[in-house]
Order: C-alpha cells, then sequence, then structure tokens
C-alpha cells in the first residue's frame, strides 16, 4: 500500500526556517487565531512524531505530570519529588489551583521578603543538629497566607483585588496567546500547524499576510565547514542570521549564540537535535544561594541585615564575580549580539536583571531593547542543554488539534456569541471509598520512606488489606502502583524481601509501563532482595522468570558477597586518604594569597566551611562508611573536648 506523502512530511520535525515547498502551499492563517485559548503545556518538549499528543509526553518513568517536567536520569527525577518546587506545586493542586513553572516558582523565591528562620553561620561544628528551621517552602507558604488574608480583608473595603491574585499565582498577564495558528491542507480536520508568536519581530506581527513573512524566512542549509582547533567557526559562520538565548538564576548562567539557517546534512535532512549550528556558547556557575533555606546572599542581607559568616562571605563574593563574569562575556559578544535577530533572556528576580541592563558603564543590553522576548514557555535550570532545548522548541512546528469552540460555531450559526467567563474548576469531592484508599496510601507510603517493616506488616493485618493493595488516586502512582513496586523504587532491601517472604505480595504484577517490580529497583541490595526472596519463598510460590528475578540466593551468600565489597571500598578508602595527607604534608593546602581591594585575603573568603568538608569527605562513600566516618569524626571531637576539660582544670 502506497505511503502517503503528507503523512510521510508529519512524521519528520518541520523546522520553521526550512520548511519543505509542500508544507508551504495552501498554508493559510486560522481566522480566530488571536481570539482562541489553546491550553498549552507548561513545558513544550519535542516529539518524535508530529502528531503525538502534548499530553503524553510527561507520562512516563523519568517524568513528573503534575509539574510538567521530563528527566533524563531516575536520580533528577526523585531530586525534583523531593524539591519545594514540586511540594509547592502539590500544595497547589490541594487548593484546586494550577501548577505554576520553575520560572514562575523561582520569581516567587526571589520575591521572598519574610526572613526564614535558623542560624547564618555555617561555621559551626554542630550546624547539622539544626534541623528545625523553616524551609524555604515554608517560609513562601506563611508569606502567601499573610497575602492572602490581607488580601480578602481588603476586598471586605473594595472589590480591587486581581492584581495580587495574578502576583501571587504566578499567573501571567492578559494578553495575546504564545502560538500563531495556521490551517493546511495536509492537515486533518481541526488539526492546525503552531508557530511561537515570540519568533517574529514586531515589524513581522505587524505585517498583513505572515504566511508571506513565513515564506521569507526560509533560508538556504549551509555547508559549515569544520571549526578550527580552538573550537572558533569561520567568518561565513557568523554573517547569517542568528538568535541569542540567554538563561540566568540561582548562580547558574547559560548563553547560546545560534544560527538559523540549517546545516546541510549528508542525508539532505535537517536534524535539528544534531545539525544546529553553534557560534558561540558559554556557561557560568557561582555558589551564590543559601543551602538548606533558599534565596540569595543580598535577598538575604537586605531582608534580615549583613550576616558575618564565612559562607555568607563567599556568596557575596561569588555574587561580585558572577556579575564581573556575564558583563565581560557580553562585552565580548557585543558584535554578535548588535547583529542577533531577536535575543531570548530569561531572567527572574531583580539582582539577576541588574546583572544584565544594569545600568552600568558600558553595557551591552539594553532592557528597552524591542528585540528582546521572554520563553514561552517553562524552562528549566540554565544549562547548555536547555538553551538548545529551547532553541529547538521556538524554531519546531506544532501539529495541534484544537476543537471548535462554542461560540465559534454560534458565530458561524447566525447567533450572536457571548464572550466566555473563565469559571474556576470546582474541587473534586471523594466518595468514602476513596477517602479510605488515599488515606491507606499515604499510610504505606509512608512506613516504606521510613523503612518500618514491622508497623507495615501490623497495618496491613489490622485493616485487612492486601499486599497488593492498588494506590490510589492511579494516575498519580502510574510508575509505582503497589507496595512492592513503591519499595523496589525506594531502593529500601529490608522492605522488599518483608513484603515478598512475609506479606505475600505478588512479584508478577506490573505497572501501567508493563514493568515488573524487579525492574524498578535501582541497586544491587535491592535486586539481591529479590534474589533471596525467591530462595527463602521457594520455586513453587512464583514463576520468577517472568518477574524477571535472577537466579535465587541465600542470605548468607548475600551478606558475605557485601561484606567483601565493604573491605575492598574501606581499603580503597584509606589508601586514599594516606595518599591525600602524605601530599598534604609535603605540598599544604593550595589557597591563593592574592588580596581583594579591602585588603582581605580571598584565601580566607573562599576557604571551605566545616559542613563543606564534611560534605567533600563523604562524596562517594556508601551509606555504612558515611556512618562509620560520622562515628569516628564525633569520638575525635569528644576526645578534643575532654583533652580541653582535664587541660583546663
Amino acid at each position: 500500500m502506497a505511503q502517503n506523502p503528507a503523512d510521510e512530511l508529519l512524521r519528520r520535525p518541520l523546522y520553521v526556517y526550512d520548511l519543505p515547498p509542500e508544507s508551504l502551499a495552501g498554508l493559510t492563517l486560522k481566522p480566530d487565531a488571536d481570539a482562541i485559548a489553546v491550553e498549552e503545556p507548561e513545558t513544550s518538549t519535542i516529539p518524535s512524531q508530529a502528531s503525538d499528543s502534548s499530553s503524553d509526553s510527561f507520562v512516563g518513568s523519568q517524568a513528573c505530570s503534575l509539574c510538567k517536567l521530563s528527566f533524563t536520569t531516575v536520580l533528577d527525577q526523585r531530586s525534583h519529588i523531593k524539591s519545594d518546587f514540586h511540594n509547592y506545586n502539590l500544595k497547589q493542586k490541594l487548593r484546586g489551583q494550577g501548577p505554576v513553572s520553575e520560572a514562575e516558582f523561582e520569581k516567587l523565591i526571589e520575591t521572598l521578603d519574610e526572613s526564614l528562620s535558623g542560624s547564618d553561620s555555617e561555621d559551626s561544628e554542630d550546624d547539622e543538629d539544626e534541623g528545625r528551621q523553616d524551609s524555604t517552602l515554608t517560609a513562601l507558604l506563611k508569606k502567601q497566607a499573610k497575602l492572602t488574608e490581607r488580601r480578602n480583608a481588603t476586598r471586605e473595603n473594595n472589590k480591587q483585588g486581581d492584581n495580587d491574585d495574578d502576583e501571587l499565582s504566578g499567573r501571567p498577564g492578559k494578553g495575546k496567546p504564545a502560538l500563531i495558528w495556521f490551517s493546511s491542507p495536509l492537515l486533518p480536520e481541526n488539526t492546525y500547524f503552531g508557530i511561537y508568536r515570540a519568533i517574529f519581530t514586531d515589524e513581522e506581527q505587524r505585517q498583513p499576510d505572515l504566511v508571506e513573512v513565513i515564506r521569507k524566512k526560509q533560508l538556504e542549509p549551509i555547508a559549515m565547514p569544520k571549526p578550527a582547533k580552538d573550537g572558533t567557526l569561520p567568518p561565513i559562520a557568523y554573517k547569517g542570521p542568528h538568535f541569542f538565548l540567554c538563561m540566568i538564576g540561582g548562580g547558574h548562567f547559560a548563553a547560546m549564540v545560534v544560527s538559523l539557517a540549517p546545516r546541510a546534512a549528508k542525508s539532505g535532512s535537517t536534524t535539528m537535535n544534531r545539525e544546529a549550528t553553534v557560534l558561540a556558547h558559554k556557561t557560568f556557575h557561582r555558589y551564590t544561594t543559601r543551602r538548606k533555606q533558599g534565596g540569595s546572599q543580598s535577598a538575604n542581607d537586605n531582608a534580615k541585615g549583613k550576616a558575618h559568616s564565612v559562607g555568607s562571605s563567599l556568596r557575596r563574593y561569588n555574587e561580585t564575580a558572577l556579575v564581573e563574569d556575564v558583563r565581560a562575556l557580553l562585552q565580548d559578544w557585543k558584535g554578535l549580539l548588535d547583529s542577533s535577530e531577536l535575543l531570548f533572556i530569561r531572567a527572574t528576580g531583580t539582582t539577576n536583571r541588574r546583572t544584565l541592563f544594569g545600568p552600568y558603564e558600558g553595557q551591552v543590553l539594553q532592557a528597552n531593547d524591542a528585540r528582546i522576548r521572554g520563553f514561552p514557555f517553562s524552562t528549566r535550570r540554565a544549562t547548555q542543554n536547555e538553551l538548545m532545548r529551547s532553541f529547538i522548541e521556538l524554531t519546531r512546528l506544532k501539529v495541534r488539534e484544537i476543537a471548535p469552540s462554542k461560540a465559534g460555531l454560534d458565530k458561524a450559526n447566525g447567533a450572536p456569541s457571548k464572550p466566555a467567563t473563565p469559571s474556576k474548576p470546582a474541587k473534586p469531592t471523594l466518595s468514602e471509598e476513596e477517602e479510605t484508599a488515599l488515606l491507606h496510601t499515604s499510610q504505606l507510603q509512608a512506613f516504606v520512606r521510613r523503612s518500618k517493616l514491622p508497623a507495615l506488616l501490623s497495618y496491613l493485618t489490622k485493616n485487612n488489606l492486601d499486599p497488593d493493595f492498588e494506590f490510589y488516586p492511579p494516575e498519580q502512582n502510574y510508575h509505582t502502583p503497589r507496595l512492592l513496586h513503591y519499595a523496589a523504587a525506594q531502593n529500601s532491601a529490608p522492605l522488599v524481601l518483608g513484603i515478598l517472604t512475609r506479606a505475600g505480595a505478588n512479584p508478577l504484577l506490573k505497572n501501567a509501563e508493563g514493568k515488573t517490580p524487579f525492574e524498578l529497583a535501582g541497586d544491587r541490595s535491592t535486586r539481591d532482595a529479590f534474589r533471596v526472596a525467591r530462595s527463602e519463598v521457594g520455586e513453587g510460590k512464583w514463576d520468577w522468570d517472568a518477574a524477571k528475578v535472577p537466579p535465587a540466593m541465600t542470605k548468607d551468600e548475600a551478606d558475605r558477597r557485601d561484606e567483601r565489597e565493604k573491605q575492598e571500598a574501606d581499603k580503597k578508602e584509606s589508601d586514599r586518604r594516606k595518599a591525600e595527607e602524605e601530599r598534604l604534608r609535603t605540598e599544604g593546602p593550595r589557597l591563593p594569597e592574592q588580596k581583594t581591594k579591602k585588603g582581605n585575603s580571598i584565601a580566607s573568603i573562599i576557604a571551605k566551611t566545616p559542613q563543606e568538608r564534611r560534605e567533600e569527605e563523604a562524596r562517594g562513600l556508601t551509606p555504612e562508611m558515611k556512618l562509620k566516618l560520622e562515628r569516628e569524626r564525633r569520638a575525635r571531637a569528644a576526645e578534643e573536648r575532654i583533652k580541653r576539660l582535664q587541660g583546663g582544670s
């Protein structure tokens, strides 16, 4: 059966500046392109096929459907689940409100005027016992609660509270949709091409025929010569049209200049993931944010006064250094910036905007430059990969189905259309069974996270629950729908062994992605727990091969192997420490001795805090080795205290 040419065309990514002639033929602007309200995903992704639904992009083992983010590794996903950003969106969902993007959350944190409780000092040896200070999330929620009370009180006197709502929730102001939609004879009914409005200049947006503007944007592929040995590109690369992209926030800075002309591939295709020509790129990172408390050091100084700890001095120094690095880079790239068609910039917070836009002597970027654009979608941490992902997202055609609105149908039938009045989504009401299932889910997951096997088994017995009880709601637990999946994903080996041998869970059940619990185990000790359970339960209980569990292993065999590997790791760590001590005896510490303008030694400013030294010592160690190292450290500290007491008596 012959392949439909339109289907073949839509199977590959379509680049705005290199569209096939057949896709331009018959392209027309959607009549109500500026009036339709299409719900866009907070974080856009690049689908493998043009016809893929965007809502499916954030469903999988390494994605967060709530925050609409995807991750390259499982560790990144787990770190996100524990982050204030994710927990804030959970709070938003419980309130019946929509989630915010990462950039909007950073803006909320940046504007925190509430002082966070807890010590500023980072040079105390006992600071790891101080775990009761308020987190950034707690402070933000407290601030929002106060703002809500204040706004409600104001509404009693007058009805003007809309601006506060927008600022509090991080919602953007009213304006034109981010995407401009075009119809094409190649597309099915009610399906349209979408192009980001931001890639058109102000002059182009005023043109009556946007289709003609798109035709003029088409660029011939260029055969780019190989870069020189020092990485610089030949002069021909800088003569064509290009974009400048920049992100700054949380001590991270990334900038990139990308050519718009597609690079001619050997096969004749233009795959932007690999063939985009980066004319220049640079990233900086400086330690400027307050660990465990959030916010920049300058924001904390403005709110609570200047702190005098070593960590605060280091952060102030790094803030100044980051500003100097960024401004020096902009000056070096001034020629590229001046010739860029558009400047895409993400700079949340007053400090970051002041870094880019000054005012300062010889500044390159001007805040009133008509070429400046924000990213019309959510972005993540400032990295070169994130800039490239954003460039691809900006310059790819979107293919999406848009259901006709009721107002449009009424207008077509001659009936007067009434303006759509958005109503707040009603908070879903749960039945008694759903509330009970939700309670059981939260309790069971808490037992697993805290490694409380006896309490877990007792809870199952008292509530007459099956060990294969399905968590609720299923759409939020598609990756770990049952106890055994959840314990395996948490790498909790004791819980896995107990759930299999004592509770009798079924290892054959699969999650929504078709994976058995064993396939979710992230370390060897957890995988060994499945093998030990296979040995203890017996081969006849389950089809262990279908559950993907390797051959059985006794607990003694697993313990002997763990002990052998632990001894090898201890010996390797001991050899490393001896080598480092020998180096310190012969070479000494390596710290710069240059003086700052105030006469202080830079070495005294950038000296590592006790907390940082402890983290560096423990880096790369197993949990058992970390506990052993901590016990040794505490024993040495106790001996020193006893010696001081004996010397003073």
